[in-house]
């Protein structure tokens, strides 16, 4: 009779604790149900950057981002992806971030870096898993004091862009001096050609000819120039020759520049409109989505006839940002770490046509990308001159001036003297 007790109590115990555990397993079933249908959390992701040209590239990006951090994190963000024109991008987010709007991620110029760091507006991104991905020489462009302040996007090289089938044509070869250059505009003009497209309208496009020119003169010629016009000793007066270029360039291009956008100039030189383009790579994007069989090169853009000076530039233009006061600081390091990101971010670099600059980037870069590199393996290249960013802005302001004749090459000289003083200040 104990025996049969005892047993009796055993099977009630183990039906008891099994019992107990399908109500445990149960409950995290349920907990799990729960967890897996709690409504995500929403949340606004504003980003502002300089480069509407790829707009489509990086709105496909964003959406992107937002499916991911939906899957993966239960977060439904909606990122505001603003993209004023390159003209007025300086301005806006000035105004954005002097008014305690500033965006959570913003782009901006890595020669601007230490301006924007002084102003308390850059978060220190060394501590995040993309930092480990950054090519060496590319995290030098966009860090200070050992802090890394932003997420490269378009590291470099560029020069002139020209047409390679124009040129088979006219049998020219690419220039090493100023001499080549007036030889093959006359050479493509007697060809029935026009050398040289203008597109004037956006005041920083005139600007990239002083890039080149002054980048190629100070680097061959003048390397102390840039310090000492900091120190108020030096003058644009030194750097007179970077008109000869100027000049012919003005001179042998189509007609109403000042009425012909950045866009509409790279779409008609696609076109085969004209056979050179003082453009950076960057342009890419609309001149062969224009024309997708146009085989497109790169190359130095001489100052003078010291071969010395012709060379291409090598920067990081375009930087992308993280403010220190972001609302939702979490959310905007992870999307600029998705920037980097193993699996997507080569495919995106690719569609801008973006040089590889991190571990993550395996792709073939484009046939221009590979002229102006080779520029840089071979020494020919200087790094982007940091200049204050009046004085850049003051340059396309003039060189617009200078094409419809309202100003001198001395007032032009007279005026930069002036506002790099008042920079410096």
């Amino acid at each position: 009779m104990k025996k049969f007790l005892t047993l009796s109590l055993v099977v009630c115990l183990v039906f008891a604790l099994s019992a107990c555990t399908k109500v445990e397993n149960v409950d995290e079933t349920k907990a799990e149900v729960v967890a897996s249908t709690e409504s995500p959390r929403v949340a606004e992701l504003n980003i502002m950057m300089s480069i509407p040209q790829y707009m489509d590239q990086w709105d496909t990006y964003v959406k992107q981002f937002e499916a991911k951090m939906l899957a993966e994190e239960n977060i439904k963000v909606k990122v505001n992806l603003e993209m004023p024109s390159s003209d007025q991008y300086e301005s806006v987010l000035q105004a954005r971030l002097t008014g305690g709007d500033a965006p959570d991620l913003y782009t901006l110029h890595s020669n601007n870096i230490s301006t924007y760091d002084k102003a308390g507006n850059l978060t220190d991104l060394s501590a995040e898993p993309l930092a480990a991905k950054i090519y060496e020489n590319v995290k030098e462009t966009v860090s200070l004091d050992g802090r890394l302040l932003g997420v490269p996007l378009e590291s470099q090289a560029w020069g002139v862009l020209y047409n390679k089938d124009i040129f088979k044509d006219a049998g020219v070869e690419i220039p090493k001096t100023l001499d080549d250059l007036k030889n093959i505009t006359e050479v493509l003009k007697a060809k029935g050609y026009t050398p040289f497209m203008l597109a004037y309208q956006e005041q920083w496009v005139p600007q990239l000819m002083t890039a080149l020119t002054l980048g190629g003169k100070v680097s061959g010629e003048l390397p102390d120039w840039v310090d000492r016009m900091y120190k108020d000793n030096g003058s644009y007066e030194e750097v007179l020759d970077i008109f000869g270029p100027i000049d012919l360039i003005m001179a042998n291009g189509n007609d109403r520049a000042m009425e012909m956008g950045s866009e509409s100039g790279a779409a008609e030189f696609a076109m085969g409109k004209a056979a050179m383009f003082v453009q950076g790579t960057w342009a890419s994007g609309t001149i062969m989505a224009t024309n997708p069989d146009m085989k497109l090169g790169v190359f130095a853009l001489p100052v003078n006839n010291n071969e010395a000076c012709t060379l291409v530039n090598l920067s990081t233009s375009t930087t992308l940002a993280v403010h220190p006061d972001s609302k939702e600081m979490d959310l905007a390091l992870k999307f600029a770490n998705y920037v980097l990101d193993d699996q997507d971010s080569a495919a995106l670099f690719q569609a801008c046509s973006f040089n590889p600059l991190a571990t993550v980037h395996n792709y073939e870069p484009s046939s221009w990308v590979a002229d102006a590199s080779a520029f840089v393996a071979a020494g020919k290249s200087y790094k982007d001159l940091v200049l204050p960013q009046a004085v850049t802005e003051e340059q396309g302001k003039l060189l617009q001036e200078y094409y419809v004749k309202t100003i001198t090459k001395e007032d032009f000289v007279k005026r930069m003297d002036e506002v790099f003083k008042s920079s410096n200040k």
